[in-house]
């Protein structure tokens, strides 16, 4: 009976809109890491993640993500396959996970990184302000997550301000996340990188972070806001999927 209840729920939970919204976010997701130009630290993929979760929500958002860094990685390798196929699905749990106003949840994440990079001699020796932008995304989940409530609402004035806040602390967090794995996972030790490649990978990664946190947020109020209105208009989106 026990086994029948957890197949049906999972039943329940693969619908096949939902099925079908992986597939599309997943090929949208590797089509902008494949056509990205090596100009910026990250791949265009940072745009979509907002709405990835917005959209998809926690699970299927990750799963989505997931999918389209891993098969993107696969056509074109990269010896940094880790941050994307890590940062990027985590990115898009925190969107939806706002959206969801389960900041707490967010605002955990974020600790465990900033306790984690803090508890690393590595992280104590290197300049802070490359981290600022994640600094300023900490103090806004809650106001973004109470914000963000109003994203599948009707009230369309809000969506603009709601979907650049949760898209400035996506990219800020999916930044944060590959830090994580540099400093405190040891990721420089493997890679081998020197205390002086460290040094200027992590500025040289806060500055472009900087650049990539303003066009995320531009991204999502250009073209983000559209999309949104579009699948609450024609598809009846109301929630998200997951």
């Amino acid at each position: 009976m026990k086994y029948r209840k957890t197949r049906l729920t999972l039943s329940g939970r693969l619908s096949t809109k939902t099925i079908a919204f992986i597939s599309v976010f997943a090929a949208f997701h590797t089509t902008l890491y494949l056509i990205s130009p090596p100009i910026l630290w990250r791949n265009w993929a940072i745009y979509l993640a907002p709405i990835e979760g917005i959209v998809l929500g926690p699970w299927a958002g990750f799963s989505s993500a997931l999918i389209g860094s891993t098969i993107g990685r696969i056509i074109v390798p990269t010896p940094l396959w880790m941050f994307g196929i890590f940062s990027e699905p985590l990115s898009v749990m925190v969107a939806a996970f706002l959206v969801r106003g389960a900041w707490k949840k967010v605002l955990a994440i974020q600790v465990v990184f900033f306790g984690a990079y803090f508890a690393c001699s590595m992280g104590r020796s290197l300049p802070f302000w490359p981290l600022m932008d994640a600094v300023i995304a900490a103090c806004l989940v809650f106001p973004a997550a109470k914000l963000s409530k109003n994203i599948f609402d009707e009230k369309a004035y809000l969506l603009p301000a709601s979907l650049a806040i949760v898209s400035f602390i996506t990219v800020a967090t999916d930044g944060l996340a590959r830090v994580f794995l540099l400093i405190p996972a040891g990721l420089y030790t493997i890679l081998g990188m020197t205390p002086a490649m460290v040094l200027a990978a992590f500025i040289g990664g806060g500055i472009d972070s900087f650049i990539e946190d303003t066009l995320v947020v531009v991204v999502s109020l250009f073209v983000g806001v559209p999309i949104v209105l579009t699948l609450r208009k024609l598809l009846s989106i109301n929630k998200p999927l997951s």
